[in-house]
């Protein structure tokens, strides 16, 4: 063999192992990362080649799947009653990607977790049978918070707080999951929910945190009586009325100006909703502690999953005395989502211990079998059982004849406490309506927890309050939550 075709040999013997290689190479790399993409048909192919799994409600399934027409997507998603759980289900869409609970358990849904799997599944390669998600929502609850809620845009919460079952999660104004989930029709539906001013595809109860307004009183009353600043919530304050912001000229004063809020004991302060006290409360205790408390109770917490992923409430650092001392009522820039205030409410009313919330019960396979339980979620102690004792009484004076007497519930106890927060530029937009509270049956030991906010209404601007509108929400949720 002359010089030249040796050289041409090994020259393409190189080509070859090249090809090896880079075929190798997109077989098992490559081709795991073509299979796993987003815009890969096959994968939805697959996916909707046979009946998804189901998500349970009150032992129903609100989900479902129905064969399509002229589609190599064989099945499509469809959902009973989806505007009432949107904010719970998500949705499962052949164009676009899964959101909420469908999104969270899409594998354990679409059969492909690797926990469905038989030994002859293994051996076969098939997909297994889907399995099903059972959340913890009660239905009446669902649909009381839905209904009271009505065309006012806002959310709402309810909590079990003995055991963190999340009972409620509604977002108004809500939409049909079942636009979006066939591709054939999805792009319109999609164009339409995202340029909608209202927001609909926003989880407003989980992911829209908010200033609370003065629904955050009570965590700074917590961390006053934790603190030992003050002894009991009957002990007066040194609390001027109007209260001089520190370092301003400018004069906090209450909505009510007749209200009995000088030097008023936290107990009337809570009762009429009174300003100058927190605002000075949170002075006197330093935004460090203030702070410490409202993480205890969650805020500032980026990975909150109940499994959804809730957007992050948020106490801020760094602030100048007059800034902390908005934050004492729920300004500046403290935010909170209706879920957070319904934690809040739940320590409380737990004896200042708070369960882990949680809107899912257990996974399991199509046969029932259970693959996952979440029911046991773990505690904390946010404050002592004297604390929670003390703001149980000043929440229930609140309700019984403070502001927050329209979420009065006949043979229940009901401690709560209003929220109107300032919208805009110097107050200038119709302010955000708050209401934060604990049910507990009188015959049945029944308990709830619950927050409502409502960002919008048609009602006047003089007319927004947090008992006008939030309240009777709540007085809805807490009805249902604790009926016999």
């Amino acid at each position: 063999m002359n010089k030249t075709i040796r050289r041409a040999s090994v020259f393409s013997l190189l080509l070859v192992l090249a090809l090896l290689v880079r075929a190798t190479w997109v077989q098992f790399y490559d081709g795991q990362a073509l299979a796993d993409d987003k815009d890969n048909r096959r994968n939805a192919i697959e996916t909707y080649s046979a009946p998804l799994g189901n998500i349970i409600v009150g032992g129903r399934s609100v989900t479902g799947s129905t064969p399509t027409k002229k589609s190599d997507l064989k099945y499509k998603r469809t959902y009973t009653d989806g505007a009432l759980y949107a904010a719970v289900t998500g949705y499962a869409s052949q164009a676009y990607a899964p959101t909420q609970l469908e999104g969270i358990y899409s594998d354990l849904l679409n059969g492909t977790d690797s926990r469905l799997k038989s030994v002859m599944d293994t051996l076969t390669n098939q997909r297994a049978e889907p399995g099903n998600v059972v959340t913890t929502i009660d239905p009446d609850v669902q649909k009381a918070a839905y209904e009271a809620l009505g065309d006012k845009k806002g959310g709402a919460v309810a909590v079990d707080p003995k055991t963190g079952k999340i009972l409620a999660v509604v977002s108004t104004p809500s939409y049909n999951p079942s636009s979006l989930t066939d591709a054939n029709t999805a792009g319109s539906a999609w164009q339409k929910l995202t340029s909608d001013p209202e927001k609909p595809l926003v989880n407003r109860a989980l992911r829209q945190p908010l200033p609370p307004g003065s629904t955050f009183k009570l965590v700074v009353a917590a961390a006053a009586l934790e603190d030992g600043l003050y002894s009991s919530v009957d002990e007066r304050t040194d609390s001027p009325d109007p209260y001089t912001l520190p370092g301003t000229s400018r004069d906090l004063t209450n909505e009510n100006p007749n209200a009995p809020c000088t030097n008023a004991t936290i107990r009337t302060a809570l009762e009429y909703s009174c300003n100058n006290v927190f605002a000075k409360m949170a002075v006197k205790l330093g935004q460090d502690k203030v702070k410490e408390m409202a993480e205890k109770f969650g805020f500032n917490d980026d990975k909150l999953d109940v499994p959804v992923r809730a957007y992050t409430s948020v106490y801020p650092s760094d602030m100048d005395p007059s800034q902390t001392a908005l934050t004492g009522i729920g300004q500046f820039d403290v935010t909170a989502t209706p879920l957070q205030m319904a934690m809040v409410s739940a320590a409380i009313a737990n004896g200042g211990k708070l369960v882990s919330p949680h809107m899912v019960s257990q996974i399991t396979n199509s046969g029932g079998d259970v693959l996952e339980d979440y029911d046991d979620a773990g505690s904390k102690e946010i404050v002592s059982s004297s604390t929670a004792e003390q703001l149980q009484s000043a929440m229930e004076t609140v309700v019984n004849k403070g502001t927050g007497t329209n979420a009065q519930v006949p043979g229940a106890t009901v401690g709560g406490k209003t929220g109107t927060a300032q919208h805009g530029e110097n107050n200038s937009q119709v302010p955000y309506a708050w209401f934060t509270s604990y049910g507990k049956s009188d015959s049945s030991g029944k308990e709830v927890a619950v927050a409502v906010m409502v960002e919008q209404s048609d009602a006047a601007r003089s007319e927004v309050s947090g008992n006008g509108l939030a309240a009777p929400v709540a007085k809805a949720m807490m009805q249902a939550a604790l009926k016999d």
